[in-house]
């Protein structure tokens, strides 16, 4: 948050004007028009009465100025359907980058911790709340950046009216610029108010959007305990504080709407009587034609005055939601949040990078450059001095090294707390190194959280994820694989004989987060969703919490009994798993005993076991 204080909101919004500038321009010179051709009709509004009062300048006759005026009004009508086109691309663009570009970090930067917003307060949210970000401040920022294209056309065209007035009248258009100040005024102490009411007006909205996901996500538990009641009366307590909230906002919003109304009508009014006296009046006197002509432009100038007040508030409440967002990425450089991305995924088909290609610089742990091909196929993983603390605790793991070789079974064991699903979420990423390295081939990995992904690695955690989609769909996830490949999958996850309970087979739904499924059968669904991408290698935490000792056996067994067949299709997996199944520790080619967060001994079973450990 104070990286968000010091940068400038319109900083941010002058990248998003620039990611796609042509289309931008042409979307300000449409509005350029629209808001520059009522000028026009002015002119031929004061040869009309001119003409009727046989002070015409030009010659027309009345009827033709209104085959003028009517011509002019079926060219802007047409002006203002090609601008609207442009501006609701370029909305849909904004919107798109910035909800892009913010999930993308996301994705990028996963954490089994609590998504913290306020490192001061340790203010957290839930992947519900999250959505008000996504939603209601990518749109408020889409707004104003859609507005900035209008204000510049109004602003343009309203000091061509300017230059109009001023050449009716000096004295009366100076007039006009009252209101503005009186505007400008209003804003600069009402902006902390804007603020303070658009933020709290955000809260409430997140709090609802989140207690919805937690109240779909635990409906089971609710029904159990019995808490329907409860539960509806605090969700309708959150919605009751929201309507407070929205209310603050809205009528805040509107007060100043009116407020700006009504001075620039009283400025207006005031102008109006000047001008009677000066028709009265001998010394300037102006003719019926000026007068309309003068009233004409007076309302583009002082509506663009109301835009421009209107903009500035909006400027402020557009802050909140770039504080907000950059909060939510807790990074030191908001710009991430407009950085410019390609959305189109057209642009991306042929472009696919290989596996050499890594997104993220690897380097020699000796400064020797290798091969890339090298750090594709999994060698060696070797890590060294691994440390992370849970926040405000001494909880976790210290100094953790050890290596793995290819096609190896490395089992991490230990009481309840000793530090061993910690150890998998510091090496996948999942949770920030505080110190230690790890070593892919030799080469450092300078961001696992990118880094640990398919084909690299697959993770299958204690309670594994599974979506309301088909069997099939929960499996891919989006890969391209025939049948064959998910049979194939299947059976050495364990799973042909449910499968062949299945009345649909692979376009079973499995419910919400695999309701329809039993743990074990979660398990190894997930397990198969691993296989099916062979990444080189896998990581399992804990799979005897709900698979019988029979299953996870059989598992193990097609993963290193069928090995020879696995390394004809080119896939050797190295495995590393928590478990306490001494019939999985005695397979092991390295087992690692934690106690506390260290290593208390590492080595084969039957070196372990030669000690006396309890496990």
């Amino acid at each position: 948050m104070g990286s968000t204080k010091k940068l400038r909101g319109w900083e941010l919004l002058w990248q998003l004007i620039l990611y796609k500038p042509k289309l931008y321009l042409i979307d300000s010179c449409f509005w350029i028009f629209i808001m520059g051709l009522p000028a026009l009709p002015g002119l031929i509004i004061r040869e009309f009465f001119n003409s009727l009062t046989g002070k015409a300048k030009f010659g027309f006759t009345p009827l033709t100025l209104i085959a003028l005026l009517l011509a002019l009004n079926l060219g802007h009508i047409a002006v203002i359907f090609a601008g609207r086109i442009t501006k609701t691309q370029y909305r849909f663009i904004v919107r798109s980058l910035l909800r892009h570009n913010l999930l993308d970090h996301l994705f990028n930067n996963p954490t089994a911790q609590p998504m913290v917003v306020n490192q001061k307060t340790e203010t957290t949210v839930s992947q519900g709340e999250i959505i008000s970000y996504f939603r209601d401040d990518a749109e408020q920022i889409e707004e104003n950046v859609a507005l900035i294209s209008e204000v510049l056309g109004q602003g343009i065209f309203s000091g061509i009216c300017l230059v109009i007035l001023l050449s009716i009248n000096i004295q009366m258009t100076l007039f006009i610029f009252l209101p503005l100040v009186g505007m400008v005024v209003i804003i600069r102490r009402t902006e902390a108010r804007i603020k303070q009411y658009r933020k709290a007006s955000r809260e409430a909205t997140e709090k609802v959007t989140g207690i919805l996901g937690e109240i779909f996500d635990s409906v089971q538990a609710i029904k159990v305990a019995g808490a329907e009641k409860n539960v509806l009366d605090y969700f309708r307590t959150l919605n009751d504080k929201r309507r407070q909230m929205m209310i603050k906002d809205s009528l805040f919003n509107t007060i100043l709407n009116s407020g700006f109304q009504n001075i620039v009508s009283l400025g207006t009014g005031i102008i109006l009587l000047l001008a009677s006296q000066l028709m009265q009046s001998s010394v300037g006197q102006l003719t019926v034609g000026d007068f309309a002509l003068f009233v004409y432009n007076l309302s583009f100038v002082t509506s663009f005055f109301t835009s421009l007040a209107g903009f500035m508030a909006l400027y402020k409440y557009t802050e909140v939601s770039f504080e907000r967002m950059a909060s939510l990425i807790s990074s030191d450089t908001p710009y991430t949040l407009v950085a410019h991305n390609r959305l189109d995924l057209n642009e991306l088909k042929g472009n696919k990078k290989s596996l050499q290609a890594v997104e993220q610089p690897l380097r020699n742990e000796n400064d020797k450059p290798d091969g890339m091909a090298s750090v594709y196929r999994l060698q060696s993983l070797r890590v060294s001095n691994l440390t992370y603390y849970y926040p405000g605790t001494t909880q976790g793991i210290t100094d953790v090294s050890f290596e793995i070789q290819r096609g190896s079974l490395t089992v991490v064991t230990g009481q309840i707390g000793s530090g061993k699903t910690t150890l998998l979420r510091v090496l996948l990423g999942l949770l920030p190194i505080q110190s230690g390295c790890i070593y892919w081939n030799g080469h450092f990995v300078e961001n696992p959280a990118s880094f640990f992904i398919p084909p690299r690695s697959a993770y299958t955690p204690q309670i594994p994820q599974l979506f309301s989609y088909t069997l099939r769909e929960n499996i891919l996830l989006g890969l391209s694989k025939d049948d064959c490949d998910i049979t194939t999958a299947l059976n050495m996850a364990v799973f042909e004989q449910d499968l062949a309970t299945m009345n649909d087979n692979l376009e079973t739904l499995v419910g919400s987060r695999g309701v329809r499924l039993s743990g074990g059968q979660i398990q190894r669904v997930a397990a198969a969703r691993m296989f099916i991408r062979q990444p080189e290698l896998l990581v399992f935490d804990d799979l005897s919490s709900a698979l019988d000792v029979e299953t996870e056996l059989a598992l193990w067994s097609r993963i290193f009994v069928n090995s020879t067949k696995l390394k004809q299709n080119h896939w050797t997996p190295t495995c590393l798993v928590v478990s306490h199944q001494r019939s999985v520790l005695r397979r092991a080619d390295q087992v690692i005993v934690l106690k506390a967060g260290r290593v208390q001994a590492q080595g084969s079973f039957d070196e372990i076991f030669s000690h006396t450990y309890n496990l």
